[in-house]
């Protein structure tokens, strides 16, 4: 079973690039960029990964971010994502990024989005990892810096598929950023959003009625909504689920605790990511085995995972076709 879910042909859709950033990359850009970490070594760092709700994480995700300087950073980073992803069966991958992140720093968005394509361009070519970048914007902040943010990202829209908004959920819920979202459309970019982690289910109508999103990331508080349940499942709108994460920032007690086969078995379009895997505990492939594992899920079942991996996607129905046939040539 945990060959099979390595090997398995996957999508991954729900993927902070800025949340790949391992300790070892993160002190080695420290040191190159001569950059303060808040913490004497990698260990130290890592001893720091222990949250009790996304804010606390946020506050050392944050921090490890001023590394990122350089647009060499930004491809070593995206690099290194790649390759481990290549090695845990993920043949296409829809990366976040959070230009404000690097913006209210310093760090021009064209250095940013640069260093991280030319890295996506390149696994593609030597790693057949295809890929998509998705611009979030950081919920925390105002509307106004999420419409400036829109606007430098402009120049830059080829590069970028679609907008999402990440970052502190609770008391930012979506139809703040109403105004962005309808104008990012107009320009032709589709939308995705962080709903329904620790914010309500009310997060998730306001995402899809009012962001028009095609995907819903995270979503598992829908089930405190039957309603809601029933409208997804219906439209078969995806839900980006990040069992590792939703243990680790407690939104579920333990991996056991999760409602992710709840959401299988009801019907709804869902997929297993690894969110911020250098943070979390592993990349997507350690969630599959391990949400196997805690929730009794077949192969059958997880097969059915990969491959709604590819049908949520952004891939053309021809290439999300391609994914499909592979997958059943691999599982046959």
């Amino acid at each position: 079973m945990r060959e099979l879910l390595v090997d398995l042909p996957k999508a991954e859709l729900h993927l902070h690039i800025e949340g790949t950033l391992e300790p070892d990359l993160a002190f080695s850009m420290a040191r190159r960029n001569h950059v303060d970490l808040p913490h004497e070594d990698e260990d130290a760092l890592r001893a720091a990964y222990v949250f009790d709700d996304l804010q606390s994480f946020l506050d050392v995700y944050y921090a490890a971010c001023s590394v990122l300087v350089t647009e060499r950073d930004f491809y070593d980073l995206t690099w290194a994502y790649l390759l481990r992803a290549a090695g845990q069966g993920v043949r296409h991958a829809e990366i976040f990024f959070d230009p404000q992140t690097h913006t209210d720093r310093g760090v021009a968005f064209g250095t940013v989005v640069e260093g991280i394509t030319r890295a996506l361009e390149d696994g593609e070519r030597t790693l057949r990892v295809t890929s998509r970048l998705i611009m979030c914007f950081l919920r925390h902040l105002s509307a106004e810096s999420a419409m400036a943010t829109l606007e430098a990202a402009l120049p830059h829209r080829h590069a970028i598929v679609a907008v999402g908004l990440d970052s502190g959920e609770a008391g930012n819920p979506p139809d703040k950023f109403r105004t962005v979202f309808d104008r990012a459309r107009s320009e032709g970019f589709l939308t995705v959003a962080h709903a329904g982690e620790e914010g309500p289910p009310e997060y998730i109508w306001q995402a899809l009625d009012l962001l028009y999103v095609r995907r819903v990331d995270h979503g598992v508080r829908c089930t405190e909504d039957d309603r809601l349940v029933d409208r997804l499942v219906a439209d078969q709108t995806p839900l980006t689920v990040c069992p590792f994460s939703n243990v680790k920032l407690r939104v579920f007690h333990e991996l056991r605790d999760h409602n992710f086969r709840e959401l299988l078995d009801r019907g709804l379009l869902v997929t297993i990511n690894s969110d911020d895997p250098a943070y979390f505990g592993g990349y997507v492939a350690d969630n599959y085995i391990g949400t196997a594992a805690a929730l009794g899920l077949t192969a059958e079942q997880m097969i059915q995972v990969a491959r709604n991996s590819f049908v949520a996607s952004f891939l053309p129905e021809a290439e999300q076709q391609q994914h499909l046939d592979a997958i059943d040539a691999f599982a046959g």
